[in-house]
């Protein structure tokens, strides 16, 4: 007689444990959120849930950024300078833009030195990539 119950207690943990989350994303900006959601992502589905969400997010508030960065990933392995350059090339003007922006929104927001500097060698690579600055020297003749 008591098994009918199962589901409802099932549902109401599962419905306390997202209210918890909720909550926890709500205070401080979701500062306590974060250890949690870094320690979800260890597990690959979860990472992928992750991963995700927040393209979809970015999708909604700024799409030419979520373009940018759909074509920038391609890069993120093996960020030599050809292949951030070829990258670049491929971002259409209002993507290069909010790219940028993200960037300098970024450095701005670097915890440390060393995480500026690499923002700064990043921003740097991507100026020397940008159409119309020619990095290499013509030969004279």
């Amino acid at each position: 007689m008591w098994w009918f119950l199962i589901p409802l207690i099932v549902l109401g943990v599962l419905l306390l444990l997202f209210g918890v989350l909720i909550l926890l994303g709500r205070y401080k900006n979701g500062a306590l959120l974060r250890p949690i959601i870094a320690w979800l992502s260890k597990f690959g589905f979860m990472r992928r849930l992750f991963t995700r969400v927040s393209t979809a997010a970015l999708e909604r508030q700024n799409p030419e950024l979520a373009g940018a960065m759909r074509k920038m990933n391609t890069v993120a392995s093996n960020p030599n300078p050809q292949a951030v350059q070829k990258a670049m090339s491929r971002l259409t003007p209002a993507e290069r833009r909010a790219y940028f922006e993200a960037t300098e929104a970024q450095s701005a927001d670097a915890p440390n030195r060393q995480a500026r500097r690499r923002v700064e060698r990043m921003q740097q690579q991507a100026r020397s990539t940008r159409p119309g600055s020619s990095s290499k020297k013509r030969k004279r003749r």
